[in-house]
């Protein structure tokens, strides 16, 4: 061959580390060792026996490549004869597991090459998969006498997961869904979480719950430094509640909905950025059958033997007209105050009403709120609520905070 390829990883340098060697003073070498690792340039003053040092070291192997980061990669081709070749053509192609990518800069031929001289090029791509890549570099060109000459190389390498998701979904009482997510590094280097954001669906809005107010200003709950260290987890919580105008459709109380996406960016060793998007996350919304009935407002605290109120969301989930009749049965207790039986007359399919109902308790501590009835007249079928939630009944002559 008359031309010569060669292919490097462009990566960051990483810091200089050495092994220190000490002894006591009393043994033989006395404080030879002390005073080499003094003298060493690449320690640092004042830490000489620290491994890490000040100095910086180009890499020495191909390094590791984390899903999510940039493959960034320098192609040369040099002439090594004493002969002018033409029609250069260098290529460069990335095969993953079910793509095959061009990342030449230009798919144009050079017209000659002299002796002694370079074609060089510069590719990157963002890694977007895992497992087995192989970089396929080829070169065609004609020599001096006409003949057409071809050939490959092949570089692999190995694309490893740098971040373990995990992610639980929990369904609160109204439409609200809280989002944990556990984030685990498991790269052997520690990371700098630059950023960790959930992308919601257009049927919901997001409020990140991950920060504390202090003295008026927002402060992560993980502190200033948000640095992951290997094999650590980090948990993110967030709460969605769907826009008003989806709050009451079907799609959204009933059956599997988009909840959105997580976009996590870092930064390891030097600065190097990483960033993963993971794909729509869903969520198997509870069922509520053909009738709903939720809390809107229930104190939470209230006096032994005096009325208190609350207010009652009832929502007709299922695909037909109903006709309802609240009927209200008393606990040992719980007492409800108002009229039983009575009718709350025609409920449209995804429509709701509100009720605003009067309990009163005759027994302190926490007591659950149980009794509701509502009937179908149509069907002829009937509801029940039970433990709809709880409140904390406590004497009159206790001042309540």
């Amino acid at each position: 061959y008359f031309l010569i390829f060669a292919v490097m990883r462009l990566t960051k340098p990483t810091l200089f580390t050495n092994i220190p060697v000490t002894c006591e003073e009393r043994d033989l070498p006395g404080n030879l060792f002390n005073q080499l690792m003094k003298d060493d340039p690449s320690t640092v003053k004042g830490a000489e026996t620290l491994m890490l040092g000040e100095m910086l070291t180009l890499p020495q192997n191909f390094g590791n490549i984390f899903l999510g980061e940039t493959f960034s990669s320098y192609i040369s081709v040099h002439n090594d004869s004493n002969q002018v070749v033409k029609d250069i053509l260098v290529k460069a192609d990335l095969q993953t597991s079910s793509q095959r990518l061009n990342l030449s800069a230009s798919s144009a031929a050079v017209a000659e090459l002299k002796p002694d001289c370079c074609i060089d090029d510069v590719i990157h791509h963002e890694v977007k998969e895992i497992g087995t890549h192989i970089l396929v570099c080829a070169v065609s060109y004609t020599t001096q006498t006409g003949e057409k000459m071809y050939f490959r190389k092949f570089f692999k390498f190995q694309v490893l997961k740098p971040l373990d998701v995990k992610t639980k979904f929990y369904n609160a009482e109204t439409d609200e869904v809280f989002l944990e997510a556990q984030i685990q590094n498991i790269t052997t280097s520690p990371m700098f979480m630059e950023k960790v954001s959930l992308e919601p669906s257009m049927m919901y809005n997001v409020a990140e719950l991950n920060a504390v107010d202090l003295t008026g200003e927002s402060e992560s709950t993980f502190g200033s430094r948000t640095y992951l260290q290997p094999m650590d987890t980090r948990q993110y919580l967030y709460c969605l509640k769907p826009k008003q105008e989806f709050a009451e459709k079907a799609g959204v109380i009933k059956g599997v909905t988009v909840i959105g996406k997580l976009d996590i960016v870092w930064k390891t060793n030097l600065g190097e950025r990483g960033r993963l998007q993971t794909s729509q996350l869903q969520r198997m919304a509870p069922g509520y059958g053909d009738v709903r009935l939720s809390l809107e407002t229930i104190p939470d605290t209230v006096n032994l033997e005096e009325p208190f109120d609350i207010t009652c969301k009832i929502t007709n989930c299922s695909e037909r007209t109903m006709d309802l009749v609240l009927e209200m049965c008393n606990t040992n207790s719980i007492h409800w105050c108002g009229v039983s039986g009575r009718q709350l007359g025609k409920l449209h399919p995804s429509s709701s009403l509100h009720l605003a109902l009067t309990l009163l308790s005759s027994v302190q501590g926490l007591q659950s709120v149980s009794g509701l009835r509502l009937t179908d007249t149509f069907l002829k079928r009937t509801y029940e609520y039970d433990d709809i939630a709880q409140v904390c009944v406590v004497s009159s002559e206790v001042k309540q905070s």
